[in-house]
């Protein structure tokens, strides 16, 4: 029996020496102190790298039908009376619409910032349309002006006080500031900020010409459906101020569907995009006015993008390997330090130094 137990105390790969046979000195207790400094330092990064959630990208095709595209819009014009925007939007299956009867508002801006007033877009849409309709069926009628076919706001009221508040909004120096949600059919299309709200006889009395429209903009935000960890937006927070010249604005944007999963298993569905722009300078004799389209197009592909844990086993490996680096490190650092002030010590005693 005691043969087999000194066979097993062989195996032994931690022997133990004997206190009187340890020697214990300042130089080594230095090094111990820096070497537990520096595992705890290391034990905590890898514990945080172990702790710091992953996430994996995968592609696939897009087979989504039927569902609808969500547009986040914010935006402010400095130069231009909320009375003149208008929002259009179109789409290659042929549907335009124009004041989308969305969650769209215009706010009235101060030069200095403070909100005028507001206006909410979809008040207008049910009266236009439907005025629109009875332009239609009563196009023949002897006594009807030819300033009346156009949207609600400059149509309903009198010309001459749209052309007088947006002349006295002009020279107050008011801008506009327009925000909401757009939800569009799922294919590629344009939505677009201009003058179209007005007809050609009330824009003409309040610009000489084209060039004196300024569609310089803000945008705060714009986006395709909800935000997730890690999401860019590429036209978050820019701004292009126009100075002694004017243009339409376009940007192109190539939509790429995305899912997000999150650690929990929660799914979020969005969008994230890529953008190129344009600027298109005005010319006196332009007929068009000014304004500033997203020209959008969507992505065959879908991206989800999963959130995972790194593996325990992985972070015990590492943990061990940084661990016993740092042990075996420090070690060979006291033999070195020991034996260097050892011979430091004999040479002094034998008038070496």
């Amino acid at each position: 029996m005691g043969l087999r137990f000194q066979a097993i105390r062989n195996l032994d790969a931690f022997p133990r020496a004997q206190d009187h046979l340890v020697q214990k000195t300042s130089s080594g207790a230095a090094v111990s102190i820096i070497g537990l400094i520096i595992m705890a330092t290391l034990f905590v990064h890898e514990l945080r790298f172990y702790l710091q959630t992953v996430t994996v990208h995968e592609m696939s095709v897009d087979v989504k039908r039927g569902e609808k595209l969500p547009i986040h819009i914010n935006m402010t014009f400095p130069a231009l009376p909320c009375d003149v925007l208008s929002m259009d939007a179109i789409d290659m299956s042929g549907k335009h619409e124009v004041d989308l009867d969305t969650n769209i508002w215009k706010l009235r801006l101060h030069k200095d910032g403070y909100i005028l007033g507001s206006e909410y877009i979809s008040d207008l849409v049910e009266g236009e349309h439907k005025e629109d309709k009875e332009h239609t069926s009563d196009v023949q009628k002897p006594n009807e002006l030819p300033v009346m076919n156009i949207h609600k706001h400059s149509s309903v009221q009198d010309p001459l006080k749209v052309i007088k508040d947006v002349k006295r909004a002009l020279q107050d120096q008011e801008g506009c500031r327009v925000f909401g949600v757009l939800d569009v059919e799922r294919v590629a299309g344009n939505f677009h900020i201009s003058m179209h709200g007005l007809s050609n006889y009330v824009a003409q009395q309040i610009y000489a010409s084209a060039s004196d429209v300024n569609v310089s903009h803000f945008i705060h935000n714009l986006s395709f459906g909800p935000k997730y960890p890690g999401v860019h937006n590429p036209l978050d927070g820019i701004d292009r101020i126009l100075h002694d010249t004017s243009g339409t604005f376009k940007y192109f944007l190539k939509i790429v569907p995305t899912e997000y999963q999150y650690l929990h298993g929660e799914t979020l569905p969005t969008n994230q995009f890529s953008v190129t722009e344009f600027f298109q300078r005005a010319k006196p004799y332009d007929r068009a006015y000014p304004a500033v389209y997203f020209v959008y197009d969507l992505s065959p592909i879908t991206v989800t993008i999963k959130e995972h844990r790194r593996n325990f086993g992985h972070f015990l490996t590492r943990l061990c390997a940084v661990l016993g680096g740092t042990f075996a490190v420090t070690g060979m650092l006291d033999r070195w330090m020991y034996r260097l002030i050892e011979f430091v010590s004999t040479s002094s005693k034998s008038g070496l130094f």
